[in-house]
């Protein structure tokens, strides 16, 4: 292990050690996973997951949060939500505070009857240099970003991962499904739906990260820029419109630069 990821490998356990009990808000990617596993092998017993299910997290975090914990030997909740916060239906710029402070809330809840000292999130080093929404939440409500405190970033998070033997260590990176919804358009369960149908079946030809944004009705894929060649074919093409129309799209079309992570947030003012 590189010197400088044992260093702040060692300052995570330490900080985790110091805290005594903690739940862990999990989504199933690559940060939480790696804090996940730490806070199972530092405090055993006494850490717990909890995963949001919501008509915004797709299938496939899901199954990839179940069989994680499950792995780790970690107790896991699903905080079920079965309808969209009205303020994150209307799909404002700060969407993502009202969504993180409803989520954190609820985790904190689950803390508080369980009698766990704190709420963690796997926030990291290089998500400091945004000024996220979300982060906004996570500061106002104390919840703790231990993978962040560390100074751990994400290509570090990934090298550690590995070594600790997480199959997360390469996944890529994803987000929730309302991130496909451009801002100020509503977003509905429906809409939802027709964006995570969408984007398995793109998995299922081999396109694992790819984005399907949802602009009303039509839909503009983004892929890797180096998988565009492959996705132009002309087979492929007209395969995958015929599939995403038959999903309720009335146009489909391709995003020519590729896929480029935030892309919606074009139209926010710098």
């Amino acid at each position: 292990m590189d010197s400088d990821i044992q260093v702040k490998y060692h300052s995570l356990k330490s900080h985790l050690a110091q805290l005594g009990s903690v739940v862990v808000a999990f989504s199933g990617g690559v940060d939480s996973s790696l804090l996940v596993k730490v806070s199972r092998d530092v405090l055993g017993d006494r850490a717990i997951a909890v995963t949001l299910v919501s008509p915004m997290i797709p299938a496939w975090d899901l199954d990839d949060a179940r069989i994680i914990t499950s792995r780790i030997g970690i107790e896991h909740i699903l905080l079920e939500e079965e309808t969209i916060n009205p303020a994150v239906r209307e799909n404002a710029a700060n969407r993502c505070y009202y969504c993180k402070k409803a989520v954190c809330e609820a985790i904190i809840h689950i803390a508080k009857e369980k009698g766990f000292h704190a709420v963690l999130d796997g926030s990291n080093a290089d998500d400091s240099r945004d000024d996220r929404p979300g982060a906004k939440a996570i500061r106002e409500l104390k919840v703790i970003s231990p993978l962040q405190e560390a100074g751990l970033n994400k290509k570090e998070i990934r090298q550690l991962s590995k070594e600790l033997g997480l199959s997360t260590w390469n996944k890529p990176a994803y987000a929730c499904l309302a991130s496909r919804i451009p801002y100020g358009e509503e977003i509905t369960p429906g809409k939802l739906n027709r964006v995570e149908r969408a984007e398995t079946y793109l998995h299922t030809l081999g396109y694992q990260e790819v984005r399907v944004r949802s602009h009303d009705r039509i839909a503009r894929i983004e892929v890797k820029p180096e998988d565009r060649i492959r996705f132009c074919d002309p087979a492929t093409m007209d395969r995958v419109s015929r599939q995403l129309k038959e999903y309720g799209f009335l146009y489909v079309c391709l995003e020519l630069e590729g896929y480029s992570r935030g892309s919606l947030n074009r139209k926010l003012p710098s």
